[in-house]
C-alpha cells in the first residue's frame, strides 16, 4: 500500500501537467509515481510529457517520472498517477504501459481528470494484457 495521499498525488500530478512542454499537441499531461527502492522505502517522483518537432524523441509524463525515479535508484513501481486537464481521463499510451509493465506489471495505474467524479483505475497488466516482458527473456 503506498504511503502516500491520495490527494496528494492528485496534486502532485497537476502540478507536473503545469511544466508540460507540449507546443505542437496542446495536450498537457502531468504524472506522480510512487516507487520503492530494494529496502523497502518509498518516494515520489513526478514527470510531465516533453515534446519535441521532429516528434520521435517526445517523451510522456509517465515515462519522465519512470526515469527519475530510476536514476534515484527506486525501480519498483507501485502507483502511477496520471493527470490530464480535460473532461475525460486519459490512459496512458501504449509505450508508457509497456515501460510500466517491466516496473511492475500489478502496479495501480490511477487516471484522473478535471472532473473529480470521473476515474479510471486499473493495473498495469489489465492495461496492457498480453504484455511482453522480462519474463519473455527468460528472466
Amino acid at each position: 500500500m503506498a504511503a502516500f495521499a491520495r490527494e496528494l498525488c492528485i496534486k502532485a500530478a497537476k502540478e507536473a501537467a503545469t511544466h508540460s512542454y507540449s507546443p505542437y499537441s496542446n495536450f498537457k499531461v502531468g504524472a506522480f509515481g510512487v516507487f520503492e527502492n530494494e529496502k523497502g522505502e518509498q518516494k515520489g517522483f513526478s514527470g510531465c510529457n516533453v515534446e519535441n518537432a521532429a516528434y520521435g524523441p517526445t517523451n510522456c509524463g509517465e515515462r519522465s517520472a519512470i526515469f527519475a525515479a530510476v536514476s534515484a535508484g527506486f525501480i519498483y513501481l507501485v502507483e502511477m498517477w496520471v493527470y490530464t486537464p480535460t473532461q475525460e481521463v486519459a490512459a496512458p499510451c501504449g509505450v508508457c504501459r509497456q515501460v510500466m509493465y517491466e516496473f511492475n506489471p500489478e502496479a495501480k495505474v490511477i487516471c484522473v481528470c478535471d472532473d473529480p467524479k470521473v476515474v479510471l483505475e486499473k493495473t498495469v497488466a489489465e492495461l496492457l494484457p498480453f504484455a511482453f516482458g522480462p519474463k519473455d527473456l527468460g528472466k
